[in-house]
């Protein structure tokens, strides 16, 4: 009778990517020794995880749940929008976004078997993206938005606001899914990328034959226009003229969340 434990049947699935009834399988065909397991495996075409892994999940669908002041996004990958928009895929990122609105953010890690099953019966590299719980602190309140196409979510926003109502609110999660900011404040962004940047648009300014006197001038200008693309409160409103942060008047955006394909 073979002999093997559950921890050999997680380490082959590691190692695999197999489902864990096929790994038992493989462990009970091989008396127990991994290395003819994870070879039976590769002979029936299950093991093909590892090169999976290294294949871009560029495709996939974002979930959003919803409770009352609280809200979760999961943002589930895969290769081909042909399996992002079937059915068990888009009904895994709906129930693991239901089980983040619950349980928070770790107890994905109590579905890994599910998306190494996903993985296996799609024959590509399923993964999760961003996961992330919102909790509107009190006093404030929560918007959020979910862009769909294809019958699966491809946009997800969460905005936590103070001082606002729930229809500018409203407004600024569109925005932010139109505009796909990174960050809330100037400040949030990495000062190391903001120096690189600098350096790039300074020896550009220099490269089109920009009197000295002007360069401090035109860069300045130019690293303003970069921050626009990337700052919420920057941006212009749906590329309008006016920014965010003028449209607020004394409303404040405490935080926000984005989880979008292809972004």
């Amino acid at each position: 009778m073979s002999s093997f434990t559950a921890q050999d049947v997680k380490a082959l699935r590691q190692a695999t990517g197999a489902g864990m009834m096929d790994c038992k399988r493989a462990l009970a065909e091989s008396d127990g020794d991994m290395e003819a397991a994870t070879q039976w495996l590769r002979e029936k075409g299950i093991a093909k995880a590892a090169a999976r892994a290294e294949r871009a999940s560029d495709q996939g669908a974002v979930a959003l749940a919803v409770d009352g002041n609280a809200a979760a996004i999961v943002e589930l990958r895969c290769e081909t929008d042909f399996s992002a928009k079937a059915d068990d895929f888009t009904a895994l990122a709906d129930e693991l976004a239901q089980l983040v609105l619950a349980s928070g953010e770790e107890s994905v890690e109590t579905r890994q078997a599910a998306l190494e099953d996903l993985s296996l019966a799609k024959k590509e590299n399923v993964q999760l993206g961003k996961v992330v719980k919102v909790e509107a602190a009190d006093g404030n309140i929560l918007d959020t938005y979910l862009h769909t196409q294809d019958g699966r979510g491809t946009s997800a926003v969460v905005v936590e606001a103070r001082a606002m109502s729930q229809d500018q609110a409203h407004e600024v999660a569109l925005h932010i899914a139109f505009a796909k900011p990174s960050v809330l404040h100037r400040d949030d962004v990495d000062p190391d990328e903001v120096e690189r940047e600098r350096i790039a648009l300074t020896e550009m300014t220099k490269a089109e034959g920009k009197p000295e006197q002007a360069w401090e001038k035109i860069v300045s200008g130019r690293l303003r226009a970069w921050f626009a693309e990337r700052v919420l409160l920057e941006q212009g409103m749906f590329g309008e003229k006016e920014t965010v942060q003028s449209r607020l008047g004394d409303g404040e955006i405490v935080r926000f969340e984005l989880a979008s394909i292809g972004s």
